[in-house]
């Protein structure tokens, strides 16, 4: 693929592929297209980077994030009430954001002010809300580790340097997969359901607008 077209507006008609998995994801046609929104991702940046994949670190740790999101949305997916599936779960989503939040430092760096008022704010919302609902031990850890590297991720992605577009797209990003998994606490530890509508939906379009950012940023490279 030659350098013209990798500057070219018309990479952003790879992000159809993902948005037409989640709207099918959406329509109730199986994990498969569940997991499209981050496996075509992973294609996606593939393809941009196939020429410098081994400079390309910072992606790598993308696509990895990518990979752990499929195998973590598999367990919660299919854990039916277990709490060791859901803490399975867990685990890989906690991997996935240790790479988004390396992507991050690799590109910008932490706003620690904003970091530190996220997180506090979010230790308050565990202590008041989560840890009173919850009765399994590694299920408590597992749930307060993901929320402090959920945090952290998106205290990175407010430091990115760069192209604004591709800062604020990979932001609005992260922010919707601390949202998504926010609503899912309340499912699962309060029994708040009525938001549950917005799970997949945000969920899936993080995924979008971070591949979007990630085309943005081949583009102005």
């Amino acid at each position: 693929m030659n350098n013209h077209f990798m500057k070219s507006k018309w990479l952003y008609a790879f992000l159809l592929a993902p948005v037409i998995s989640a709207v099918l994801a959406l329509l109730h046609f199986g994990f498969v297209f569940k997991s499209g929104t981050a496996g075509f991702g992973i294609v996606i940046l593939l393809i941009l980077y196939f020429d410098r994949l081994k400079q390309a670190k910072d992606v790598l740790l993308v696509m990895a994030a990518f990979l752990f999101s499929i195998v973590g949305d598999w367990f919660l997916s299919n854990m039916n009430g277990d709490a060791g599936m859901f803490i399975f779960g867990i685990v890989f989503f906690f991997f996935a954001h240790i790479g988004y939040f390396l992507f991050a430092l690799m590109n910008g760096r932490m706003k620690r002010i904003f970091t530190f008022i996220l997180l506090a704010g979010y230790l308050l919302f565990f202590a008041m809300k989560l840890y009173p609902n919850i009765d399994n031990t590694a299920l408590m850890w597992s749930a307060l580790i993901y929320l402090v590297i959920s945090c952290l991720s998106l205290g990175a992605a407010v430091g990115l340097r760069g192209s604004p577009v591709a800062k604020w797209a990979y932001v609005f990003g992260i922010f919707l997969i601390l949202f998504s998994d926010t609503i899912i606490a309340y499912k699962e530890f309060v029994g708040y359901n009525e938001l549950n509508y917005l799970i997949l939906p945000t969920y899936y379009l993080a995924h979008i607008a971070i591949v979007f950012s990630i085309i943005k940023k081949r583009i102005t490279e």
